[in-house]
């Protein structure tokens, strides 16, 4: 066959070639190192808050403010004394009886209201191994680590004040990346098929 034809073929093949799927992935960068997660579509509200504000550079000059081993790796408060009442906004909950406070799970923090309402900018990393099933329905998951645990270990291994702030700030970079559905699964996280 002609170099010339096999080139037209090859080149209408990749044309015709649907584009892989990318999706969009947190990524907090830290002095410790990165920690990427997965964000669920089951939980839309709250997972469009935090690309809105990821995307927007909130969280880059703020730190992890509270950190409790076999706990939370907890941050996305402005550091002042009013800290949650701080939040730019409240999102109703989105509870999810398939999603659980397992090791590793990304939750959105709040105060004690009776509405459940989550903090815009507060999140936390479950630590726990074992999780923390008393938080569910209580606290809204939204997403999941799948890369970084080795960070949050660390991150809640570091000395502590009377408030369990870390006497040393553990500053933030957050951002939104993009990854494939194999670079994802390469780092050992499975994609739900019904995932956009």
């Amino acid at each position: 066959m002609n170099s010339k034809y096999l080139l037209l073929i090859v080149l209408a093949a990749m044309a015709c070639a649907k584009p892989e799927t990318l999706y969009d992935i947190a990524q907090i960068k830290t002095e410790k190192g990165d920690v990427l997660i997965w964000l669920y579509d089951e939980t839309p509200r709250h997972k469009e808050s935090f690309i809105k504000l990821a995307n927007s550079r909130y969280w880059d000059t703020l730190s992890f403010n509270r950190v409790i081993k076999d706990f939370v790796a907890q941050g996305g408060c402005p550091d002042t004394p009013a800290g949650f009442a701080d939040s730019p906004y409240l999102l109703a909950p989105e509870f999810n009886d398939t999603i659980k406070h397992v090791y590793g799970a990304f939750g959105a923090g709040r105060d004690n209201n009776p509405e459940m309402l989550s903090a815009g900018c507060q999140f936390y990393v479950v630590q726990n191994k074992d999780g923390l099933p008393q938080l569910d329905n209580k606290f809204t998951v939204y997403g999941h680590v799948f890369q970084g645990m080795d960070v949050i270990d660390a991150i809640v291994s570091v000395p502590t004040d009377t408030i369990d702030e870390p006497l040393h700030k553990i500053m933030m970079d957050v951002n939104i990346i993009k990854m494939t559905k194999k670079e994802i699964e390469g780092k050992g996280f499975k994609v739900s098929e019904k995932s956009k």
